[in-house]
């Protein structure tokens, strides 16, 4: 290869520069350049280390205060549903006593009306015999033309009656 020929001067000069152009760039490049992209990237790495461990006290944050909403839900539905039964069994006792004061007032009535019904149907009964003889009495009369005799009607009277 005619670009290696070392008994070439040309080429042992191109050679010796390039050895150090090659050294002044890694000198520059290990004092200079890459310490900044180093520190770059370290810097980097904390911030994202930074974001991260925000970030998890972020969730962890919303993850205890979605464990207190669901725990006050719950808490609230209990206690609604404890109201709510609480209601109900006072209404229904309400409910009961209403009813046992108007079962009360109700028996009271029926008893007092069935003793009205009673004194009426007696009292009815009374008449009725009353009207029973007198209307035997004029029927007697009229169709014999005698007076009829009120102990016999009476005791023909009390026989139907009974």
């Amino acid at each position: 290869m005619p670009q290696l020929d070392f008994a070439n001067h040309l080429t042992i000069s191109q050679v010796v520069w390039m050895a150090l152009i090659f050294a002044g760039l890694y000198y520059l490049f290990a004092t200079w350049a890459l310490p900044q992209v180093a520190s770059v990237l370290e810097s980097r790495a904390e911030t994202i280390d930074t974001d991260l461990s925000t970030a998890r006290v972020a969730k962890d944050n919303a993850d205890a205060a979605a464990a207190e909403v669901i725990s006050a839900t719950q808490q609230a539905t209990s206690d609604g549903q404890s109201a709510i039964a609480t209601a109900v069994a006072q209404a229904k006792g309400e409910a009961a006593e209403q009813t046992r004061i108007a079962n009360e007032k109700l028996d009271t009535q029926m008893a007092e009306a069935d003793q009205r019904i009673a004194t009426a149907r007696t009292n009815a009964m009374v008449s009725l015999r009353e009207v029973a003889i007198g209307a035997a009495t004029d029927v007697v009369s009229r169709l014999t033309g005698l007076p009829a005799d009120p102990a016999a009607v009476g005791s023909a009277v009390a026989a139907v009656m009974a």
